[in-house]
């Protein structure tokens, strides 16, 4: 069953076979429902793994029952699922990469940087810095491992048009790296509403199996914004329990891309006023508690004097909440 290709492999003079799984090599799929799965952005086991039956059912057409199964083989097949003890866990944490931000005080802040297989939420007002900090990653997840970043590629989904070519050009050269060989690793689609918003995630799963063929890593995903184009179209309180049924749906699937890629999901979020708050910051980020929990690490960020930015990690599942003063340059993100 699946087409084998057997690797050499003199360890204890043993000969390995790696077994390569395709789609119709999963019991109830047809090449017809293969073919489906494929279009619809289910390319791989793994990605049929971690689908819900309600998905694959309407993607291939086929009843919920026969999906479970075809999920449950999926699961078997790709490793998916089941109970594991901490060391094993602790092992596939060790494939966790973190990449830079170019300040060392907010990398200490995100104990060590980004992480990948994470989501990392930036949200402040205008002119804080949340998407001067997306660009810069951008650029320093293409550096090698020793000096922070990760050799991989980068989609951007822009839904602000605020994604600058220019900006990059500057940070590129500010860290001695090829801008045009910078921003051919960089994939950028504008999202122009929140249904739109939501498939993009569909066809960055399709296009970092394309690069991955290539010999190419995406290992950073930036939605910037998150919120703006949900925040647009639902407007007020009778439509709140369908945006945020949405956005977590959308938060999911950018969490399951993060996994299945190794890649660090950094997503952007605007502030609204809480005029109801007499003490303290009368800010807080838009999307509610859907956002709040799904987020791994939530980042505030907000001005200070000149080029200088507060960020303040309020949100994280083992660091300590604490906060980092970083500057915006013309070269990019820096200590201060």
């Amino acid at each position: 069953m699946g087409k084998s290709k057997v690797r050499e492999n003199k360890v204890k003079d043993e000969v390995i076979e790696e077994k390569i799984i395709d789609l119709e090599d999963l019991p109830g799929v047809g090449p017809e429902t293969a073919r489906k799965l494929r279009e619809a952005g289910f390319t791989t086991i793994e990605a049929v793994g971690v689908a819900s039956p309600a998905e694959l059912s309407a993607a291939a057409e086929i009843g919920e029952s026969t999906a479970a199964k075809i999920i449950a083989a999926a699961r078997k097949f790709a490793d998916i699922g089941g109970f594991e003890t901490g060391d094993t866990i602790l092992e596939r944490r060790k494939k966790v990469g973190k990449i830079t931000t170019g300040s060392k005080s907010l990398d200490e802040l995100l104990g060590g940087g980004v992480e990948t297989q994470s989501i990392t939420e930036l949200f402040g007002e205008f002119g804080s810095g949340k998407t001067q900090i997306c660009h810069q990653l951008a650029v320093n997840v293409q550096m090698p491992k020793e000096n922070g970043g990760l050799n991989g590629a980068v989609i951007v989904i822009d839904t602000e048009n605020t994604f600058r070519p220019e900006r990059i050009i500057q940070m590129a050269e500010a860290k001695g790296l090829d801008p045009k060989e910078v921003l051919k690793n960089i994939f950028v689609a504008q999202a122009y509403n929140s249904n739109h918003q939501m498939l993009l995630v569909d066809n960055a799963k399709e296009l970092a199996n394309k690069l991955k063929k290539e010999g190419k890593e995406v290992r950073l995903l930036i939605v910037d914004s998150l919120t703006s184009h949900f925040r647009a179209e639902y407007v007020g309180r009778g439509t709140l329990a369908d945006r945020q049924q949405k956005l977590n749906r959308h938060l999911h699937d950018l969490m399951k891309f993060g996994d299945l890629f190794n890649a660090a999901i950094v997503v952007t979020n605007q502030v609204q006023a809480k005029p109801d708050t007499f003490y303290g910051d009368p800010t807080r980020p838009v999307g509610g508690h859907i956002v709040a929990h799904t987020a791994t690490f939530r980042v505030y960020l907000r001005k200070s004097k000149g080029e200088l930015r507060v960020a303040r990690l309020i949100d994280s599942p083992h660091l300590p909440e604490g906060e980092a003063v970083f500057k915006i340059t013309e070269r990019g993100v820096e200590d201060k």
